[in-house]
């Protein structure tokens, strides 16, 4: 069995936090970015050294991502799995969207994964490595329309076509390329979002479950698309909503 070798970005919390220790559990070794200095302390402390590295930083500076790959090489685990998981919401009227904060969603949201992507595929042409696995996390928001997401569903419709497109490109390298689209997932968004108890209880209507999911309903889906089990799907967007986008 070919030894798993993870870089997951925005590994601070929810998600991202979630998929790292299923993957450490898994016998993986990760490569962990995180953006906030409290999320990386926090990691420091309950992580074992010898199966994970961690990262303090933004993926916006690509000379992160090159020190994780130069590390990679030292420790001669060459990364062979991708997980783009960093992103940031933001909730505001079409009308009053100013010019710098449509360019700053999309940076984070999704330039910053596209440069990313980019150089880990010019890292994995230049060691050979075959086999490979890239999950994008998308959002239903991308799929259906939100009021007042119009930004952040934008930057999740244009990650959709960068994964559909990657996966035919890079098919003949024998890179994979899937995306995941939570729905209403238990992160720390749930508490604040539960606060508004009119739209809490909107979502619980629109959900055919009736409740929101966990972060290791999304975990284990990725850690699938990351598997040997699941080497022929490419290029699918699989939605995890707990039926939303079905009505």
């Amino acid at each position: 069995m070919v030894e798993k070798n993870i870089l997951i970005t925005g590994a601070g919390k929810g998600i991202g936090k979630k998929l790292l220790f299923d993957c450490l559990r898994d016998n993986f070794f990760v490569y962990a970015i995180v953006r906030s200095k409290k999320d990386f302390e926090n990691l420091k402390k309950n992580i074992d050294s010898k199966s994970c590295k961690i990262y303090l930083g933004d993926i916006k500076n690509i000379s992160l991502i090159e020190k994780v790959l130069s590390d990679s090489i030292v420790k001669k685990k060459k990364i062979n799995c991708l997980v783009n998981n960093a992103g940031e919401r933001q909730r505001k009227d079409f009308i009053k969207i100013k010019k710098h904060e449509i360019y700053n969603i999309f940076e984070n949201n999704f330039f910053s994964h596209f440069f990313v992507i980019q150089k880990m595929i010019n890292y994995f042409k230049k060691y050979k490595l075959e086999n490979i696995s890239i999950v994008n996390i998308g959002s239903i928001v991308g799929i259906k329309g939100f009021n007042q997401l119009t930004g952040y569903a934008s930057t999740k419709t244009a990650l959709e076509g960068l994964t559909k497109s990657l996966a035919i490109e890079l098919a003949k390298d024998k890179i994979r390329v899937n995306i995941v689209n939570p729905g209403f997932i238990k992160t720390s968004y749930f508490n604040k979002f539960k606060k508004n108890k009119k739209l809490y209880n909107w979502t619980l209507q629109k959900t055919p479950f009736k409740k929101w999911g966990e972060s290791s309903d999304v975990s284990e889906l990725v850690l699938f698309l990351l598997s040997d089990k699941s080497k022929y799907i490419n290029g699918q967007s699989i939605n995890i909503d707990g039926g939303w986008t079905a009505q």
